[in-house]
């Protein structure tokens, strides 16, 4: 049977544009709100991202740190972001969520005892930011075990022999980190030369869904079209924190931002 990651990328095709990817943080601004926001956004986006919030996110920029502490600071646990996916999925069960963190939390967790609660929270798809292939291998195979999608990274720096591999192994998605940089960074190489290396990568197998994450914004998204999937992070957890900062409707805000970066790759 075909993954629901993998449904959600052909619907996008069929429909002639990338897919669109959003990521907010477990728990930001509230529990509550951050359930309300992962409902309203996934009328427009084909496939969700939830972070667990992590007190040291060596991938993040300023924004999704930010998202991170507030969630920490309302007392958001593992089990909460679990809770939270289960919710969602109750009621948006043909939307792909995936869980992304990082392995200290799976590890201190219990692999085993981990992927279960997974799977029973319906959770289609994990990034675990800091196990890199071949490290991954006996995790990603735990994962497919349990039908659940590992999500294999690649950068710009990763070499051809070591792409084949990783390309391989991966299961239904492959994410291109677009530029050596935390996330949130303004873009610091021109679309251009993005979407050749990201044609290079997408040519060792065109079968694999290959999205661009890190730097995408609504001044961004459009020039990166080309791509099977866009995913779009800090410009959402920054519309969060303006919205807290000003006291507006969290969730209506989110919304705005999302169906505009939507209308942008139509």
């Amino acid at each position: 049977m075909t993954s629901l990651i993998n449904q959600a990328f052909q619907k996008a095709n069929n429909e002639n544009r990338p897919a669109l990817l959003t990521y907010t943080v477990a728990g930001d601004n509230t529990k509550k709100n951050s359930l309300k926001i992962l409902k309203s956004i996934s009328d427009y986006a084909d496939i969700c991202e939830l972070g667990f919030p992590h007190n040291t996110p060596i991938a993040d920029g300023g924004q999704i740190q930010t998202s991170a502490y507030r969630a920490i600071k309302n007392g958001i646990k593992i089990n909460d972001v679990f809770s939270i996916a289960k919710d969602f999925k109750n009621s948006k069960k043909n939307t792909p969520i995936i869980l992304m963190g990082y392995y200290n939390m799976i590890f201190q967790y219990n692999e085993n005892k981990f992927l279960k609660k997974c799977k029973s929270s319906k959770v289609d798809g994990l990034i675990v930011v800091d196990l890199p292939y071949p490290e991954n291998k006996n995790f990603s195979t735990k994962c497919k075990k349990k039908g659940i999608n590992f999500i294999q990274l690649v950068s710009p720096t990763t070499s051809k022999i070591r792409l084949k591999k990783i390309i391989k192994d991966s299961h239904d998605m492959i994410y291109y980190i677009s530029m050596l940089s935390t996330t949130g960074g303004k873009l610091k190489v021109s679309s251009k030369k993005i979407l050749e290396k990201y044609s290079k990568i997408k040519s060792l197998n065109k079968s694999k869904n290959v999205v661009i994450g890190f730097g995408i914004t609504e001044k961004t998204i459009k020039s990166l079209k080309k791509a099977d999937g866009l995913v779009v992070g800090s410009a959402i957890c920054k519309e969060i924190s303006n919205s807290v900062k000003k006291r507006q409707n969290v969730v209506t805000n989110v919304i705005n931002i999302v169906k505009k970066l939507k209308n942008k790759i139509k």
